[in-house]
């Protein structure tokens, strides 16, 4: 499924790919940020068939070249080969930039109800965990409840039936 998705705040664009693969898929995205920090990025997101993450490498361009790998173990999160406890309590990734994250979030939750999220701030690459919680509105539509990182903000949420955001109020719209 290939989906291209257009910043609404700021300039900026992802373009986007998940495949199935043999043990899950594959989710493989170039993003381009024209914002006010703006930066480049790519990521490739490798998922169990349960759509939960297995490991996440991301690669930033900005003023200075950055990678990032982080890893599910089966204790909790290791980030650059290194085992992070700090993050042992977080259920799924959010990765700032791309509006993929909350689909892993609601498949994971399938109704309402809170996680708490391994939140990767970009352009910064600062992890912290992040409550979040996620409020069912009807078929297909979300309201995204940040009660961590971000502590207040509040968007709907409409997704296709692949459960791929389609709209991400005040932030995303997918390019049709």
């Amino acid at each position: 499924m290939k989906r291209i998705w257009r910043r609404r705040d700021e300039p900026g664009l992802e373009i986007f790919q998940l495949d199935p693969v043999v043990d899950g898929f594959s989710a493989v995205s170039t993003v381009a940020h024209a914002g006010e920090e703006a930066f480049g990025m790519s990521y490739v997101w490798r998922l169990d068939r349960q759509m939960r993450t297995r490991n996440l490498d991301i690669r930033l361009a900005g003023p200075t070249l950055r990678e990032m790998s982080i890893e599910r173990t089966g204790s909790g999160w290791r980030v650059d080969g290194r085992d992070r406890p700090d993050l042992a309590g977080c259920d799924e990734v959010d990765l700032s930039a791309t509006p993929f994250c909350n689909t892993l979030a609601m498949l994971r939750l399938k109704g309402s109800g809170e996680l708490t999220a391994l939140y990767v701030d970009l352009p910064s690459m600062r992890l912290e965990p992040s409550r979040q919680r996620y409020a069912a509105l009807g078929e297909n539509r979300w309201r995204y409840f940040d009660l961590g990182a971000v502590k207040g903000f509040q968007a709907d949420i409409a997704v296709d039936d692949q459960g791929l955001v389609v709209d991400y109020e005040g932030l995303f719209e997918t390019v049709r």
